[in-house]
């Protein structure tokens, strides 16, 4: 009896290795950080240029566009928007009934801030309009007919 125990202890057992017993898990044994597949992965762009950063000011202070600073703020364009003199006869009912219109004396005062009046179509009323730009056969058609052209 003794020497099947004996043949049973020098047979060569086959060892299981570790990396083999972790494969269920996430991280095979590791931490989350580096043993993740991805290799040490580094920082991205300019990730880092922090106080000690003279590796990368050359490339910052080649660049075309400012870097550093500032940037300053930019003033929004007005939009203008475009409207005829025979469109204003047109729609003066609805321009009244809006409010950017009104009856005064003999003629119609119209508020048009934001647009610039062209000269295209005919008139027939007497208008006084204030606007933001005005053509020259516009303003022309405008005071042939008795009104004036009030510029803001």
């Amino acid at each position: 009896m003794k020497s099947k125990k004996v043949q049973e202890l020098k047979m060569k057992l086959k060892k299981r290795r570790k990396s083999a017993r972790m494969r269920g898990s996430r991280t095979h044994g590791w931490a989350m950080k580096k043993h993740k597949g991805k290799g040490n992965v580094g920082g991205k762009g300019r990730a880092g240029s922090g106080k000690r950063a003279s590796q990368k000011k050359t490339q910052i202070l080649n660049l075309k566009e400012k870097y550093f600073g500032k940037k300053g703020m930019k003033a929004k364009r007005k939009i203008i928007k475009i409207i005829n003199v025979g469109d204003i006869e047109n729609n003066i009912d609805k321009m009244i009934a809006k409010g950017k219109a009104k009856r005064a004396g003999d003629g119609i005062e119209i508020n048009l801030p934001d647009y610039k009046i062209l000269g295209d179509g005919e008139l027939s009323l007497k208008l006084i309009v204030h606007a933001h730009a005005v053509s020259s056969s516009a303003k022309e058609k405008i005071e042939r007919r008795g009104g004036s052209v009030i510029l803001e």
